[in-house]
């Protein structure tokens, strides 16, 4: 019974999956399991004398049975142990499933007949080398340097000679411009960006992320599987503990990442992991030896100089005001704004925080100049007023 169900597995994003599904009908797993459970739970009577009620007629043989990546953690542990038992129970013309854990696959491949089908992720190209060669500047102040670092670092994806991933460390004082490079090269790739904060990353609980723990917990293995970019972005790598590091050996070196329930072949992707880290040598003696050298290119990102501040304070008060209304663009003089910011601002090298101090600014000269003209007055803003809003 149920062995001429046919199986196909797919591995990549939901969005992609739903489209391989179509609009035919489906019947999901956890649906054709609960009511299963129901079933097993009703309880029958039976009057000596009496006729019983007839048996209730069994369940119609689901045509498509579907399983998505997040079910596998609403089954209980008995029925993902013995997959197969349960698939044999609802006996499906059609099992397809999106992401599963490795162990429910090669428990299919042994008594199915199962084929497999992959997203293709977005690779680098040669086009994109020029997209980002002729637009770098356009996205970043400062930072020459790494431009032509990251051509280098990304022409092996061009070819086909690269099985495995290009592995990445961007390292330098915070808000340079590491996290926005990688938004960038993402960006001309196409896909949701699949970024990670290891600062977070001292609990237990992260610990079984990484290393895989029930097949109920969420885990970085299977959030690779989930992603639909070509880029991995793991942000504050230098945050994380040291006990984390043996983690990434294996996919830092050929391109697999593997836990105790799901097992990842990356291909062709860029992993960049960004750092705080003063210099190489910091870096390497950070890290040790054994995960250093399995970095691809280790990328240094600089302090921005006085005028790069400049320019990075003129794009960011240009770009404010371009979604401001008129009545509120007139209520404010950019130029004065960003004298007023090149003053007190020369020595704050950190796009976010100079991001937030625009904002400030702004959002403070537009609120006393609505409430001057909510108590019909003329009284001008004083200069000492503009200053302290810096």
């Amino acid at each position: 019974m149920g062995s001429d169900t046919k199986v196909k597995v797919y591995y990549g994003p939901l969005s992609w999956f739903e489209k391989q599904l179509g609009k035919r009908s489906r019947r999901y797993l956890l649906d054709a399991v609960n009511e299963r459970d129901e079933a097993r739970r009703r309880i029958r009577h039976t009057v000596d004398g009496q006729e019983s009620a007839e048996e209730e007629a069994p369940a119609p043989r689901p045509d498509r049975l579907i399983a998505m990546s997040s079910d596998y953690a609403s089954v209980h542990e008995h029925a993902i142990t013995n997959f197969v038992g349960l698939v044999r129970e609802i006996n499906p013309k059609h099992l397809l499933l999106h992401n599963p854990p490795e162990h429910i696959h090669t428990q299919l491949d042994r008594v199915f007949k199962t084929k497999v089908e992959s997203f293709a992720y977005p690779v680098v190209t040669r086009d994109t080398l020029v997209k980002f060669r002729d637009g770098f500047a356009e996205h970043l102040v400062g930072q020459r340097a790494v431009r032509e670092r990251m051509l280098a670092a990304l022409y092996p994806l061009t070819t086909d000679r690269r099985p495995k991933p290009v592995v990445l460390m961007f390292y330098g004082p915070s808000g340079v411009g590491k996290t926005e490079t990688a938004q960038f090269i993402n960006g001309l790739l196409g896909g949701k960006l699949l970024r990670k904060q290891f600062s977070m990353f001292h609990s237990d609980k992260f610990a079984s992320y990484v290393f895989g723990g029930t097949h109920s917990e969420s885990s970085f293995a299977r959030d690779l599987l989930d992603r639909s970019s070509g880029v991995i972005l793991i942000d504050e790598f230098d945050k994380a503990n040291s006990v984390f590091h043996s983690a990434f050996y294996e996919v830092f070196d050929q391109g697999v990442f593997e836990d105790k329930n799901y097992r990842v072949q990356l291909g062709p992707a860029l992993i960049i992991c960004t750092s705080n880290y003063g210099s190489e040598d910091e870096v390497r003696q950070a890290l040790g030896d054994a995960l250093y050298s399995r970095f691809d290119a280790l990328i240094p990102f600089e302090p921005l100089s006085p005028d790069e501040i400049r320019q990075v304070i003129d794009r960011l008060v240009d770009g404010r005001f371009e979604v401001l209304s008129t009545d509120e663009q007139a209520a404010l003089d950019s130029d004065k704004i960003k004298s007023l910011l090149y003053a007190h601002a020369s020595g704050t090298g950190n796009v976010r925080k100079l991001g937030k101090l625009v904002d400030e600014v702004i959002s403070l000269l537009l609120v006393r100049a609505a409430l001057d003209e909510a108590t019909d007055t003329n009284v001008p803003t004083s200069p000492d007023d503009e200053e302290t809003a810096v």
